[in-house]
């Protein structure tokens, strides 16, 4: 008579298999939540970075115009004449933004801009889009960078 050796089928019991999905969620967790900070602060920096070349771009502005944009002109008066007083005989016919469009912030909400002709201050309302805020909701402004 032949003897009939069984074969032992090797593998993962249910068990373990659910504790390695659970380690691999956990840890994916903690990666997402790092990702999502990394791409927070380098909204905050591009923001930052806008506004400092709005900074540059208004000096320029002052230099033909003799003053900044009015709050009424907005941000619009670096892309065509203002046809509101205050004029600005010496505006370039080429305005001052190559785009011929005003950025929108990194969170796709507009720059708030604040002037008087003497001083101005731009601001982007952060991440939620409201004002004050802490963290990636900070407001980020000219006039404090």
């Amino acid at each position: 008579m032949k003897q009939v050796k069984k074969q032992q089928q090797a593998g993962f019991t249910l068990v373990e298999i659910l504790i390695v999905i659970t380690l691999i969620a956990v840890a994916g967790t903690f990666v997402v939540g790092q990702l999502i900070d990394r791409l927070d602060e380098g909204n905050q920096m591009a923001a930052k970075a806008q506004i400092g070349n709005f900074k540059t771009i208004m000096e320029d502005y002052r230099r033909y115009c003799s003053q900044y944009p009015t709050s009424d002109q907005g941000l619009e008066a670096l892309i065509n004449k203002p046809t509101a007083a205050p004029d600005c005989p010496n505006y370039p016919a080429s305005g001052f933004l190559q785009d011929k469009k005003v950025p929108m912030d990194p969170w796709g909400t507009p720059y708030i801009y604040e002037s008087d002709g003497k001083s101005f201050t731009i601001t982007s309302l952060g991440k939620d889009r409201k004002e004050g805020g802490t963290g990636a909701d900070k407001d980020i402004k000219s006039n404090e960078l």
